[in-house]
């Protein structure tokens, strides 16, 4: 269900053990924890993404965060590019998100930081 890589800044883990979101994408560094909204996700409908970012103790400050999805099954990714606004030092939400057809998605998050880029992917299964 989850694929690993990993780096970011000094957060407590705390923060990711606490949250309320559904879920919990782990790389070596970082910890990506996500809610969906709408919460169920549908085809051709577009959604949003809120993502918690926490690190493990000596990663590097976040530079960017990027949220994209493909069907690596299909070989494509989707119709939409989603933007991505910091709400808060750990807080990010993604817009413009579209699953365009039933199947295998991944989420693809990225996280660069000055130690370097970190992909973190999230298998995600819709019906």
């Amino acid at each position: 269900m989850l694929l690993v890589l990993g780096l970011l800044p000094l957060y407590a883990l705390a923060d990711c053990d606490n949250t309320s979101a559904r879920a919990r994408a782990e790389g070596r560094a970082v910890i990506v924890v996500f809610n969906t909204l709408p919460a169920r996700i549908r085809v051709g409908e577009l959604f949003s993404l809120h993502a918690t970012l926490c690190a493990n103790a000596g990663a590097s400050p976040v530079r960017a965060f990027k949220v994209d999805a493909s069907m690596p099954d299909h070989r494509h990714g989707m119709n939409y590019k989603p933007s991505v606004v910091r709400q808060t030092e750990h807080d990010y939400t993604a817009s413009g998100l579209m699953f365009h057809m039933p199947g295998r998605w991944q989420y693809v998050f990225e996280v660069d930081t000055a130690d370097g880029r970190e992909r973190i992917l999230f298998d995600y299964l819709l019906d």
